[in-house]
């Protein structure tokens, strides 16, 4: 039998250890490439920006380098999504040639790549993503399911492309005006609809299996379902200047941080629906196995419980700045505490405790109906410090 040698020295008779190569050696060329396609691309925007950001923005570009490529490393679809989307998007920014109207001037602008036609386009794919997923679930057939999860990615494409269109466009309007796009409940629920389905693929390609992709974006086309209603009833889709509270850095790395919370504990919530029903009987043939469910429950609430306990230490930094205080009891705290202390049980409760089956199932869906009303609730019954996102 062969295994990775423990310690130098360290031997087993009839063992014959192979060498386990060191991170760095695992790396191809390509691997080096990316990172230094990465490295180069933010060093020329350092050159030719860096007399518009302040000190933390600059720190913040630069750790992008490091933190993508080594998303790349270990993700390997993030080697390809990456330069498509920044090809994509500098061919919109170009075409506008500093002229907002040009949206509605030029073709590819107005049917493809100007940001609402891009979000359109995303809202449309994640919609036909989620009817394929279903017909291969349902189906047994893996073309379906095939056909979604290509869908899926490339409504993935189309949605990022039109944050950061949508963010050159918020220039165009002035540059006292622009900003990036996570400041209000429109922008917002792109991001969720695109932390989620990043997830999902993630676990989608490490799992090997396309049958959680129906349960998933159904909480995806939730969201999209709410954008667009959002979008024709109130006019969203404009872009806002931001309100002085808003006007900070701190902007830039809470909300993100946020919502990964938010696009992970949803997608745990839609896993443990799948894991109720196969462990019902109820398309249990069809189903990934409940040790699967299982782990992609609790990872996906692991990384969502430590993104949202830094974006809940961010969000108290950033009140002392905007409002001299780091916490108070605003209903948007509240309510952000009980959903961190949710998830803090969840995890003690399974790591101290052992918690598995239908009760870590059940918790981790109820828990998505108390982190929709801390997302959407506040805003609909609460006012407060946070109302930034009314309905």
């Amino acid at each position: 039998m062969e295994a990775s040698r423990p310690n130098p020295g360290v031997t087993k008779p009839g063992v014959t250890y192979t060498e386990t190569p060191g991170y760095f050696r695992r790396l191809t060329a390509i691997d080096w490439l990316f990172g230094a396609a990465l490295m180069a691309a933010v060093l020329f925007a350092l050159n030719r920006y860096a007399a518009y950001m302040d000190g933390y923005e600059r720190v913040i570009l630069l750790l992008t380098a490091p933190t993508f490529a080594a998303l790349g490393w270990h993700w390997k679809p993030v080697r390809w999504l990456i330069p498509l989307v920044a090809l994509l998007s500098l061919w919109a920014v170009s075409l506008y040639g500093g002229s907002l109207g040009a949206a509605e001037q030029k073709f590819v602008l107005k049917y493809m790549l100007s940001s609402q036609s891009a979000i359109l386009w995303m809202s449309a794919l994640f919609v036909f993503s989620t009817v394929f997923y279903w017909i291969g679930l349902l189906a047994r057939s893996d073309t379906g399911g095939a056909i979604g999860s290509r869908l899926c990615w490339a409504a993935v494409v189309m949605g990022f492309i039109g944050m950061m269109v949508r963010w050159f466009e918020s220039y165009l309007i002035g540059p006292d005006i622009g900003h990036i796009p996570v400041s209000n409940l429109y922008e917002v629920f792109i991001l969720f609809a695109l932390i989620t389905a990043l997830f999902y693929l993630y676990y989608e390609g490490h799992y090997a299996t396309r049958q959680l992709g129906a349960f998933v974006l159904l909480i995806i086309g939730a969201a999209v379902a709410f954008l667009l209603w959002y979008t024709v009833s109130r006019d969203a889709a404009a872009i806002q200047p931001l309100v002085p509270a808003l006007q900070s850095w701190w902007m830039k790395i809470h909300v993100p941080a946020n919502f990964i919370g938010y696009g992970t504990f949803a997608l745990a919530a839609m896993v443990g629906t799948a894991y109720l029903l196969k462990s019902h009987g109820i398309l249990a043939d069809r189903i990934p196995s409940l040790e699967v469910l299982d782990d992609v429950m609790y990872k996906s609430i692991s990384v969502g419980f430590a993104f949202f306990t830094v974006a809940t230490i961010l969000g108290a930094l950033w009140a002392a700045e905007a409002w001299g205080g780091y916490w108070s009891w605003d209903p948007k705290e509240t309510w952000a505490l009980i959903v961190w202390l949710n998830y803090a049980a969840w995890l003690h409760m399974r790591l101290m405790s052992g918690l598995r089956g239908r009760v870590a199932a059940w918790w981790a869906v109820v828990g998505l109906l108390v982190t929709t009303f801390a997302f959407i609730g506040v805003n609909m019954f609460l006012s407060g410090l946070h109302s930034y996102g009314e309905l």
